[in-house]
């Protein structure tokens, strides 16, 4: 090769143009718009030729926004739910620049764990918690319920078969005449007069429970024809433990309308055997768990005796005459 004179050295040099300083030249890589998962965006900056950085002319640092162009911050404004993952740097979620990290090189953007916030809701819409609360809260209910029912139940079965027990001991009677009369509204007719006194034992035999007791009045008839009534006062009775009773049962001037005419008198004194039923009933009620768990016992008692007048104020052994249901 020949070497170029002075010569065509100044004639080239007059006629090439000046070439001003060559640009920095920037690239911008947006996010594919094919992405299934938008989860990553990388934004990266070609090499600049000049080992100083040059600034743009409106001044502004090469990472800025007016450098980026509309498309770049179209595209870094992009919003993703989730967190960054550890180590990474948070985002501008505004702006198209990147930051730097460790010796100055630029980073993209990290990749984000996207929440899957439908995981949260159930089928029906409602927070699975709050659902999973609820059955929580149900099941324990509907259990108590069980529970408790089984409890009353069988404490329900075991109090049915502790059931109170009537012993009839006797009836005395102290005192039958009849005598001529009228009832109320002037109809004349035999009237009859009579004391008695009756004796029973009342025991309950629960174990873990006490009764209250009631009855109606016990009766005394002849002929269908009540000549005699008593009460039981109401009382209760503690647990395995017994009680003697004594009823006074009397009537005064009652009407028989021509019952009475089988009934042989002398002076108002009956010579022969009279029959009378004694009938009553018997009502136990016991609050073994308040008012969920209350038995209630019923005991009929029907006694046929015989009044003799030659065993006037003697006592009468009922153990073989009464029937109790």
């Amino acid at each position: 090769m020949h070497a170029k004179t002075d010569s065509e050295v100044t004639s080239l040099a007059a006629s090439s143009p000046t070439r001003s300083p060559r640009r920095p030249v920037y690239y911008v890589q947006s996010p594919s718009r094919d992405s299934h998962d938008g989860e990553k965006t990388t934004i990266t900056t070609s090499a600049s030729f000049h080992s100083t950085p040059v600034l743009s002319p409106a001044g502004s640092p090469p990472h800025s926004h007016s450098s980026l162009g509309p498309t770049s911050r179209d595209s870094s404004s992009t919003r993703f739910s989730g967190s960054l993952k550890p180590g990474s740097r948070k985002v501008n979620g505004s702006g198209g620049g990147t930051h730097r990290k460790g010796g100055g090189r630029n980073k993209g953007w990290k990749e984000f764990d996207v929440i899957e916030e439908e995981g949260l809701l159930g089928e029906d819409g409602t927070p699975q918690g709050f659902s999973r609360r609820c059955i929580y809260f149900l099941a324990f209910v509907v259990g108590f319920f069980l529970l408790f029912s089984l409890f009353s139940l069988i404490l329900w079965g075991a109090s049915r078969s502790q059931k109170p027990i009537i012993t009839m001991k006797s009836i005395t009677f102290d005192r039958f005449v009849i005598q001529a009369g009228a009832d109320s509204t002037g109809v004349a007719t035999d009237m009859v007069s009579m004391n008695s006194t009756v004796k029973l034992t009342y025991r309950n035999t629960a174990t873990f429970f006490g009764v209250h007791v009631t009855s109606t009045p016990l009766d005394l008839s002849y002929s269908q024809l009540n000549v005699a009534t008593g009460t039981i006062n109401k009382f209760y009775q503690s647990r395995k433990s017994q009680r003697s009773i004594t009823v006074t049962v009397m009537g005064s001037n009652i009407p028989l309308y021509g019952g009475g005419a089988g009934l042989s008198t002398s002076g108002g004194t009956v010579t022969a055997p009279v029959p009378l039923t004694l009938n009553f009933l018997v009502r136990s009620k016991a609050y073994v768990l308040g008012e969920l768990v209350k038995p209630k016992f019923y005991k009929s008692v029907q006694c046929n005796v015989v009044l003799d007048a030659s065993k006037m104020n003697v006592a009468i052994s009922l153990k073989n005459l009464c029937t109790i249901q």
